[in-house]
């Protein structure tokens, strides 16, 4: 049985990939700053992801990275969280998966423009996913993290229907049959503890569309 450890698990995201992971079999561990993680079925440690240290993490076979943030201030964390949980999994076998975005998916062959160059990309999102963008290409750098980031759809539903169903993408942006680039946070959930399984992406970036 792996041991899976899903950080920031009382966010949305979090909770959702605990729940999936849980219901596969897996031994699960919560990571969060206070309280419990929803799941009764996983165990919970309570200590801020900047805390966190080698001894905290070296048990797990695959560490999810679900940490979010959306104020001004807190943005740049986005680099330096998953900088520090390079760090500490460095030249170790755990998978480091990645909650990413899709602002830095490309739009051309050529890979020289990417969603969030676009001047139809909301000005409200530019800062998130420059900040999310730049944090993705220092993770690139990384040669010593078994690490995966799976970039979601356009659209992004927090509380979105689970179909079980989806459509695996690579670095660029698409959509599916209906012209739409969409998918809920519970089949993203899906796509992520599946690539657990398959291994499909060690040290790449993918993506997932809803069908």
């Amino acid at each position: 049985m792996k041991k899976v450890a899903v950080i920031c698990a009382a966010g949305k995201q979090g909770k959702l990939l605990v729940d999936e992971a849980v219901s596969r079999g897996y031994d699960v561990t919560g990571f969060v700053r206070h309280g419990t993680v929803a799941n009764k079925e996983a165990q919970t440690v309570v200590k801020d992801l900047f805390d966190l240290t080698h001894e905290d993490l070296i048990g797990f076979d695959v560490v999810i990275d679900a940490f979010g943030a959306w104020t001004p201030e807190t943005l740049p964390l986005h680099k330096t969280s998953l900088a520090h949980l390079c760090d500490i999994l460095s030249g170790t076998k755990v998978r480091l998966l990645v909650v990413g975005g899709a602002g830095s998916l490309y739009v051309n062959a050529e890979y020289t423009v990417q969603v969030k160059d676009l001047e139809s990309f909301p000005d409200v999102f530019k800062p998130l996913a420059n900040n999310m963008g730049e944090a993705l290409a220092e993770l690139r750098k990384r040669t010593d993290v078994l690490w995966t980031y799976l970039s979601p759809a356009g659209d992004f539903v927090a509380d979105g229907e689970r179909t079980g169903e989806y459509i695996l993408g690579g670095e660029e942006y698409f959509v599916n049959g209906k012209g739409e680039s969409r998918i809920s946070y519970a089949d993203y959930a899906i796509a992520m503890i599946d690539e657990i399984e398959n291994e499909n992406n060690i040290q790449k970036r993918f993506s997932v569309i809803g069908k």
